[in-house]
């Protein structure tokens, strides 16, 4: 096990990667005061040996590693690789190609919805993991010998982790059922920012034409000057604030000052001129009667009548999932499961393949008055029977 920080002997790994069928790849970063995760260690496992790229290495050229990253031939076993994603993203431009996530496929194992590493290991390893490293500082250089072990060990077992699970999906024939969570893991949508959407992410109770156009405009205004400054958008204003600046919509400064939950340094600030000329840019193109739909697609909250059959519909889904083995966010989430009660016909991820086979058929049935749920207290089930 080496640091490698110089290009060459980077390419000179890299040649060994391109070797391989399977490689498992983690990364170290710090995340609490940055828009941008900053990438400290990128530690890829291959066989039973694994490699520490240092990206804070002086005049370090990733190119080499970043088209191991792109060749479809070596699949790359992420744990929870969302975030890993997004910084190899962030570095390269792409997101990698051939990707498999144990997290995801441990949903089909039966391990539970969001499996943590250690748990995984201690599963398919039968290793407890120090963890004492985990929130070490990984900008500091020189990395302890301490350090550099635990980092090589979050790969070199998530590799065991990732055969052993591979071979269960395969030998239960249920490669299939993962397969649209591993597609959408490597969706650039998820890694490509579009300011202009960052106003979906925010919790709301107003729904007004006014206050939605609003709300899009300061949160547009506040992600991009959270990129510019790479900080967290709520070092900029917090989500509190920038509800209530939307509410109120404030024309003036003076106007500003009297918005709930204003603190006078911020009233004093530059950000407030910033925000009042995002309102007014708003109110100068017109209000946009396209964001209405947009919020009310959000909104998946049911009527009073429909909670009843929700709630069954869930005991139905657990019941499928016990059957099976497997997690139920994995058949369906909750929102769009409330999406299936509001709108039975239209088109939904348990009307078709493997999914419909597992639960869409018999929530169809059970809907239609043809399925019942009964208890038996001889031996302490339930059971779903056909009427």
């Amino acid at each position: 096990m080496k640091l490698i920080d110089t290009t060459k002997d980077l390419e000179k790994a890299c040649k060994i990667l391109k070797k391989q069928k399977v490689i498992a790849i983690d990364c170290e970063f710090i995340r609490e005061k940055t828009y941008y995760p900053i990438p400290c260690l990128i530690q890829v496992g291959y066989e039973t040996e694994a490699m520490l790229i240092d990206p804070l290495a002086k005049e370090m050229d990733m190119s080499a590693f970043f088209d191991i990253l792109q060749n479809k031939k070596i699949l790359k076993v992420f744990h929870s690789g969302r975030q890993d994603i997004e910084i190899l993203y962030n570095l390269s431009g792409q997101v990698p190609n051939s990707v498999f996530d144990t997290q995801i496929a441990a949903q089909a194992c039966g391990l539970g919805e969001t499996v943590s590493y250690e748990n995984l290991v201690r599963v398919y390893c039968e290793v407890e993991l120090d963890k004492s490293c985990r929130l070490t500082n990984w900008q500091i250089r020189p990395l302890t010998e301490e350090q550099l072990n635990y980092a090589a060990g979050d790969v070199t077992y998530l590799l065991i982790c990732y055969e052993k699970i591979a071979a269960y999906l395969k030998e239960n024939h249920r490669e299939e059922w993962v397969a649209e969570d591993m597609a959408d893991l490597v969706d650039i949508e998820h890694y490509d920012i579009n300011p202009e959407n960052a106003w979906l992410r925010i919790r709301h109770n107003s729904h007004s034409l006014q206050f939605i156009n609003a709300l899009k405009a300061l949160a547009c205004w506040r992600e991009k000057r959270a990129i510019k400054q790479n900080v967290t958008r709520q070092n900029i204003i917090k989500d509190e604030l920038l509800l209530n600046i939307a509410t109120a919509c404030p024309k003036t400064l003076d106007e500003m000052k009297q918005v709930r939950g204003m603190r006078s340094d911020i009233a004093k600030s530059k950000l407030s001129q910033e925000m009042i000329d995002a309102l007014k840019e708003m109110e100068k193109k017109g209000l946009d009667k396209k964001l209405s739909k947009q919020d009310k697609d959000k909104d998946v909250s049911l009527a009073p009548t429909s909670q009843s059959l929700y709630e069954v519909l869930k005991l139905l889904l657990k019941i499928k999932c016990n059957e099976y083995g497997i997690v139920a966010h994995l058949v369906i989430s909750e929102k769009n499961l409330r999406e299936f009660v509001k709108h039975p016909k239209a088109k939904n991820q348990i009307l078709s393949g493997w999914r419909y086979d597992v639960f869409g058929k018999i929530a169809q049935e059970f809907r239609r008055g043809k399925m019942v749920i009964t208890y038996n207290p001889e031996h302490h089930d339930i059971e779903i029977k056909e009427l």
